[in-house]
């Protein structure tokens, strides 16, 4: 027998209640010699919020995903599919396919600290937005370009006329 990686399917948002409940059935039932790690694959995203505030959150690379390294035989393959939660293996007609080394180390590649950190907005391209802070404090512009790894934005505000690309964070904007 060789310990290799498979995916689990999981309801949405029960991946940690997964997790539990697999631990502790594996633990009763005795197949720790069987069942060897069990991982959630989650990656540290900023998000900015209205005002230019930056949140740290964790979030899951693979939601609605588990992954186990585990022997596959009868007794383990039934404890981990008859698990509350959980709707299947992945694999073709039923069968549980493991994973490749490199399909691993492509997603846990993404959780490791080295990873560069994701960073998202909720500002859109072609949105209308209003400029609160700064020389050009109360004029109104769209949103023609977002760059959220640096924390700008480039507005087309009308002035004189003409519109104009100004590059401001996001903190100086809110949108209408």
């Amino acid at each position: 027998m060789s310990k290799k990686w498979y995916v689990l399917h999981t309801y949405s948002g029960y991946e940690n209640k997964v997790k539990k409940s697999l631990e502790t059935r594996i633990e009763t039932m005795g197949l720790e010699d069987r069942v060897f790690a069990i991982e959630i694959p989650t990656e540290s995203v900023t998000e900015i919020k209205e005002g230019g505030r930056r949140v740290e959150t964790e979030k899951k690379v693979l939601p609605g995903y588990v992954l186990v390294r585990m022997d596959l035989d009868d007794r383990s393959w039934a404890a981990v599919r008859n698990t509350p939660g959980v709707t299947g293996f992945v694999g073709s007609q039923g069968n549980p396919e493991p994973l490749t080394r490199e399909e691993y180390n492509k997603i846990m590649k993404r959780t490791s600290r080295e990873a560069p950190k994701k960073t998202s907005t909720t500002y859109e391209v072609g949105q209308a937005v209003k400029v609160v802070s700064g020389a050009l404090a109360e004029f109104d512009g769209v949103v023609a370009e977002v760059s959220p790894e640096s924390g700008k934005i480039k507005v087309l505000v009308t002035i004189f006329g003409r519109e104009t690309p100004v590059e401001l964070s996001f903190d100086q904007v809110a949108r209408i």
